[in-house]
């Protein structure tokens, strides 16, 4: 039967991916496209999804299926002007928020912008039991900015930009959505991620949570992405978060070019641990983030090293990317 909406068949699709952890195949990269593009179109059933979702959850995304799912993402939405400047923009995705620690993305952020750097901060505005980044930087007085024009501005003032996904991207925010009916989290949680929100070269600050998703970001930061998309940190997340972890320092790889390296190393446990806010709540931590950048707390080392890593990548992307002087 034919509607306005040309239906997508999935069952194929579900033969393969749907055969559990050890029977499952991965799909090539053009089908994955295929069929995650038809996904966002709203062209596959409630029943073919939601059975889709849970296959790729259980059997985990190959690195050629993330390649065709970023394939089909890129191609939902319209992508921002990459600012000019000294600095190339930096990507911070916030998917999270916090549960036990005070969430310090926020901290990132303004420090970076501090520093001149054009800061976009994406992700969800609210997520029921966490506290997001979004609730932080409300309360430090940055607003949504729900347009280009606005993201540019806030570019443009030398302050941090944040763009709530759905107006980002908004056929992924309604993927993002189903979090809630199926009480599990999908692929494209991942996908906003490693998501390339600008039109021209930008740093991505990208972390994963589970160890097995060092390996698959790692192997597809390295083979498909980084000489399309530009630059990448690749960070274990503090609960989730693209910030270092205040009492520690993670392991952070640089993809750049195809290429790898080493930025910092894992710090081992230490009861030397730096101070942060006595709660976690959205008031709490924004008056403490708004006391480190009085100078009147001091800023977590290993937040402070990974926002120097920031700041120096950032400028040399842009330098790569001028025009060489004849």
């Amino acid at each position: 039967m034919t509607t306005d909406i040309e239906r997508f068949v999935a069952a194929p699709f579900i033969k393969e991916i749907g055969r559990g952890v050890k029977g499952a195949r991965s799909m090539t990269r053009d089908d994955a496209h295929r069929l995650y593009a038809a996904i966002l179109e709203g062209r596959v059933s409630d029943l073919e999804l939601g059975a889709i979702l849970l296959a790729m959850r259980i059997k985990g995304e190959s690195v050629d299926e993330l390649a065709g799912f970023m394939d089909a993402a890129s191609a939902a939405f319209t992508p921002l002007p990459a600012p000019r400047g000294e600095f190339a923009p930096v990507s911070i995705p916030t998917y999270n928020g916090s549960r036990k620690l005070a969430n310090l993305t926020p901290l990132l952020a303004l420090l970076l912008a501090r520093e001149g750097v054009p800061v976009l901060v994406h992700g969800v505005s609210n997520d029921p039991g966490r506290v997001t980044t979004a609730e932080i930087l409300h309360e430090l007085g940055v607003t949504d900015a729900t347009t280009g024009a606005e993201v540019h501005n806030e570019f443009v003032h030398g302050r941090v930009a944040f763009m709530p996904i759905e107006h980002l991207a908004p056929e992924l925010a309604r993927m993002l959505e189903l979090r809630r009916v199926l009480g599990v989290r999908n692929s494209t949680h991942t996908i906003v991620k490693i998501l390339q929100p600008f039109d021209g070269p930008a740093l991505r600050l990208v972390s994963y949570t589970h160890p097995e998703y060092l390996v698959t970001l790692g192997e597809y930061f390295e083979g498909v992405d980084s000489e399309t998309r530009g630059d990448a940190f690749l960070m274990r997340g503090t609960e989730g978060e693209t910030v270092a972890h205040p009492h520690r320092a993670q392991r952070i790889d640089w993809f750049h070019a195809g290429q790898r390296a080493l930025l910092v190393e894992r710090d081992a446990p230490t009861d030397d641990l730096a101070i942060v806010p006595d709660g976690r709540d959205a008031a709490t931590t924004a008056a403490w983030i708004g006391a480190a950048l009085r100078g009147e707390v001091p800023v977590p080392p290993s937040i402070a090293t990974q926002v120097a890593y920031c700041v120096e990548v950032s400028r040399k992307i842009r330098a790569r990317s001028l025009p060489v002087a004849e």
